[in-house]
């Protein structure tokens, strides 16, 4: 649990980081050189542990690698534009809002999971949270506009996509340590025309210098403690967890950015703690996670 909550606070950083360094990069560049970044280095560590890591993922695990790649590209694409839309808060917590769902119903129907009782009462608790924080604050308009919620919630959507993939990787024993950078150099590949197209703005110094934290921090570390995480809990408690993105992105927006703490702001984020509070702890045997007939054990 503690490794999810980790990758949670690690992503959380993402959207701040993003406005503190003000690049001049689109966010789509962006995001293919943070996956690119990212996956190289742990490309990197597996090639000096383990040189025939690659060479030994079994070909049953391409089409969740491929999947698991196709949603961490969009994800990207479509997480940054949203921030670049809408603000960070506002994209953070409509994706994170959806994140949840949209994970415990790619479970339930590629690995056949009855959702539990704790799920769901943390996860509605949670996605009011997310409502809350994005709701427009006094102090002006807002900056949400369609398309940058739409790109937000397809933003969530990857999310569930890439945990339920990650997940079935680890039930069949694919070796985690290699799939997870060969997910992000793929992804990174499907978005190179955008990073090739802004290397003049990612190579200033302030777009290296965020690279430097979103592709070894945000993307290398907080992706791999996030599919150990995986190991030990179903997908939709894990996509639940994930909520403490929102709620360090709003804490950091209002401790570094010097943010106002309004009223709606205060209630979302009671409600996300309240939301992985109740996913975290034991529930009854009624309410454990229970797998349907001829599902996956």
């Amino acid at each position: 649990m503690f490794v999810i909550l980790a990758a949670g606070v690690l992503w959380g950083t993402v959207g701040p980081a993003e406005i503190l360094a003000d690049s001049p990069a689109g966010p789509v560049a962006l995001g293919g050189a943070r996956i690119l970044s990212g996956g190289l280095v742990l490309a990197v560590i597996v090639l000096v542990r383990d040189p025939g890591a690659f060479g030994a993922l079994p070909r049953t695990a391409w089409p969740a690698m491929l999947a698991a790649s196709a949603a961490t590209a969009t994800f990207q694409g479509t997480f940054l534009t949203s921030a670049a839309r809408t603000g960070a808060a506002v994209a953070t917590a409509v994706t994170f809002g959806i994140a949840p769902a949209s994970t415990g119903l790619c479970e339930r129907i590629v690995l056949g999971t009855r959702l539990s009782r704790g799920w769901l009462a943390g996860t509605a608790c949670a996605i009011a949270g997310c409502a809350f924080i994005s709701l427009p604050q006094g102090g002006g308009p807002a900056r949400a506009d369609f398309l940058g919620i739409a790109c937000g919630v397809v933003a969530g959507g990857c999310f569930g996509v890439y945990t339920v993939s990650a997940k079935r990787l680890i039930d069949g024993g694919v070796n985690m340590l290699a799939a997870v950078p060969v997910t992000l150099l793929l992804g990174g590949a499907a978005l190179a025309p955008w990073t090739l197209a802004d290397l003049k703005e990612l190579a200033e110094p302030r777009s290296l210098g965020l690279v430097a934290w979103l592709g070894p921090v945000t993307v290398a570390l907080a992706y791999w403690l996030y599919v150990t995480g995986l190991r030990h809990l179903a997908a939709a408690t894990v996509g639940t967890l994930s909520l403490a993105e929102p709620l360090v992105a709003t804490a950091l927006g209002i401790g570094i950015l010097h943010e106002s703490l309004s009223l709606p702001i205060a209630v979302g984020a009671l409600l996300l703690l309240g939301g992985l509070i109740l996913v975290s702890v034991s529930w009854p045997a009624s309410g454990r996670r229970v797998l349907l007939k001829g599902s996956p054990s």
